[in-house]
């Protein structure tokens, strides 16, 4: 089962992953919520459409924007909707 690793701690894991971009998308039920906290970063992906991002915070170390979703991704993208995924400092282990 897929699990996203950080500071030596697991953050989310599942066997519902979906993997686009070479980037591992969890369920947002499947993330750990006391390492999120929510970004006022977004970015634009032209097919995906507008990222929102999180920062994780565990063990009194953060990594900022480390985390981001699709809150209303486009149509080719709809498969990412509600998932979250990490940035390459956060392992996923298969």
């Amino acid at each position: 089962m897929p699990k996203a690793i950080w500071n030596d701690e697991v953050i989310a894991e599942s066997d519902d992953t979906v993997v686009l971009e070479g980037n591992y998308y969890f369920p947002r039920a499947s993330v750990r919520a006391d390492v999120l906290i929510p970004s006022d970063t977004h970015t634009v992906c032209p097919w995906k459409g507008k990222a929102s991002y999180y920062s994780l915070r565990a063990e009194g170390q953060t990594a900022a924007d480390a985390a981001w979703y699709y809150p209303d991704p486009k149509p080719d993208a709809s498969a990412v909707r509600d998932r979250v995924a990490f940035r390459k400092d956060v392992t996923v282990e298969i």
